[in-house]
């Protein structure tokens, strides 16, 4: 009764101002669209299919469907997380989702060179685009990574961020998480991959279908090379 008479006395007002019943629906649609409920559940559960994995199934016309295997934290080499915030997202545990000094630099370099010369994405905002959206640009699926990573970075820790990061990420074409990549490209469980391998798994995060971690190419050698002389300065969850 009480949502009835609610309707009875908005229905009128609304028909009245028909711009604002569009807008008020399109952020009703654009609200409930995020994946609101499922965020929380990132602390704890893993995750086995993400919407980037959909999307490569798709492009390669179902004929394969990618998979990971999830492994725990603790059976990850730890440098391998050390390797990816010193070379993604350096101020990783101190921004809340959006490092805003390092996406001014971006914007102002890319308008220098007039193309996309350096990316501003944080490791939040990369792992909420891999779970819940695709590759495929647009200004409302930018709008609602960004929430959502507001969202992720407010409900879920940075531990948990990392461990469902490097589990989901793609590595090659049909590769994703670390037990996939570390198996196909060195033979070897996340446990046992070696520094040097670390850093190569992380130099080839930008262009995974282009660059094979295993494969000594100059792009490789040059962005490993960054990594391991950055190791020593990332202090992995530091107390605040």
């Amino acid at each position: 009764m009480e949502l009835g008479f609610l309707l009875e006395k908005i229905l009128p007002y609304l028909k009245k101002r028909k711009i604002l019943s569009i807008l008020l629906y399109v952020i009703f649609i654009f609200y409930f669209s995020l994946p609101a409920f499922q965020i929380p559940l990132l602390e704890y559960q893993p995750t086995c299919v993400s919407s980037l994995m959909e999307q490569r199934a798709v492009e390669h016309a179902m004929i394969f469907y990618p998979h990971q295997s999830w492994s725990s934290f603790g059976a990850i080499n730890q440098n391998l997380f050390r390797a990816i915030v010193s070379m993604e997202d350096g101020n990783f545990f101190n921004h809340k989702g959006v490092d805003w000094e390092e996406l001014e630099k971006s914007m102002k370099l890319n308008k220098r060179r007039r193309r996309a010369a350096r990316g501003g994405s944080t490791i939040t905002m990369q792992l909420a685009k891999n779970l819940y959206y695709t590759t495929n640009k647009s200004v409302f699926r930018k709008a609602k990574e960004l929430l959502t990573t507001f969202r992720i970075e407010k409900e879920v820790s940075k531990k948990g961020i990392l461990h469902q990061y490097v589990n989901i990420i793609e590595w090659g074409d049909g590769i994703f998480g670390i037990e996939e990549a570390a198996d196909k490209y060195f033979g070897k469980e996340p446990g046992a991959i070696t520094t040097n391998e670390c850093a190569k798994l992380a130099a080839v995060i930008p262009s995974p279908l282009v660059h094979q971690p295993n494969v000594n190419s100059g792009y490789v050698q040059r962005r490993s090379g960054i990594i391991r002389g950055r190791l020593g300065d990332v202090i992995l969850f530091p107390e605040k």
